[in-house]
């Protein structure tokens, strides 16, 4: 028995998601920004899947007994671009503490297993 395009979707965007937390958890941060990216991911694929996918329906209004919702579009758009740009300032802070720090750690201390005190 073939499982539902429904779980199939929740599966896949609950994988994204746990990826996404588990790279957040790490302690360096380019893991940790590419978490945020990636959770930013899954919350857009799943406010899109929200909405449901429509084949031939009429955009907000229509004659149809089936309607499509452009909110969802709507949302996902503007999240794409939002994210787009937090994840550039967060590079951007990345690099700063990188280079105010000299360590790459989320916390600004060296590990102690490569020679750090």
């Amino acid at each position: 028995m073939m499982p539902s395009m429904e779980f199939l979707v929740a599966t896949g965007i609950g994988w994204v998601t746990v990826c996404g937390i588990w790279l957040m958890l790490r302690g360096r941060t380019f893991p940790v920004v590419l978490g945020l990216t990636v959770l930013g991911y899954a919350v857009n694929v799943f406010i899109f899947a929200m909405g449901r996918l429509w084949s031939n329906a009429q955009p907000i209004v229509g004659n149809g007994p089936q309607i499509a919702d452009p909110l969802p579009q709507a949302l996902v758009l503007t999240a794409i671009v939002i994210g787009f740009a937090t994840t550039g300032f967060v590079i951007e802070l990345a690099l700063r503490s990188r280079h105010e720090s000299g360590t790459d750690h989320v916390d600004g201390r060296p590990d102690p297993q490569e020679g750090g005190t």
